[in-house]
């Protein structure tokens, strides 16, 4: 059994490397030519929105990010992180419609807690909405980079006083969402 890593494995390795390394354009153009490789995969594509996520470029990162549902509608981490770029970008139908498959995964995966915590964010259900991320933050295994920021919002939420928050026109979720894609959420 040959166990030697093909093309596209090589450039998507490299891209992460690149991507560690903080070498954005490099890693693009690996994702990119991985991409080309196997141009069935979503794979690129998901790391490709991270890349621009990441760096601020939300526009890119939701098209990219886009692409890898499209190609492959099962990729549960691309649909999560599409629809919560959408969220955080003040698009909450958009993303409900985007993650409603995920709320057919099973009760023992974080990701269709996650979504309901959401809805009811977007609802200002704030008690409800802690109860679903919670919930979420309790499944095993979870991914850590996704507790990590929903634990963050649990916090944010918990400090609200009212309705939508503080003296700040701009919800408490648009900070901590946009601020995560920053530190290079994937």
């Amino acid at each position: 059994m040959d166990t030697t890593p093909s093309e596209f494995e090589k450039l998507v390795a490299e891209g992460l490397a690149a991507s560690r390394a903080d070498q954005r354009e490099l890693a693009l153009g690996l994702f990119a030519r991985a991409s080309e490789a196997e141009p069935g995969s979503g794979v690129p594509h998901f790391l490709i929105g991270s890349e621009h996520a990441s760096a601020g470029d939300f526009d890119a990162a939701e098209l990219a990010f886009a692409c890898a549902v499209l190609l492959a509608p099962d990729f549960t981490l691309a649909r999560y992180q599409l629809g919560l770029l959408q969220f955080s970008t003040r698009r909450a139908p958009l993303a409900l419609l985007t993650w409603q498959p995920l709320l057919a995964l099973p009760q023992d995966d974080a990701l269709p807690h996650f979504v309901r915590g959401f809805r009811a964010l977007a609802e200002d259900a704030f008690a409800e909405s802690l109860a679903h991320f919670r919930r979420g933050l309790a499944c095993e295994p979870a991914n850590p980079a996704l507790c990590s920021d929903v634990l963050q919002l649990v916090e944010a939420v918990e400090k609200l006083e009212g309705p939508r928050g503080s003296a700040s026109d701009e919800p408490v979720t648009d900070h901590i969402l946009l601020s995560a894609y920053g530190r290079g959420l994937h």
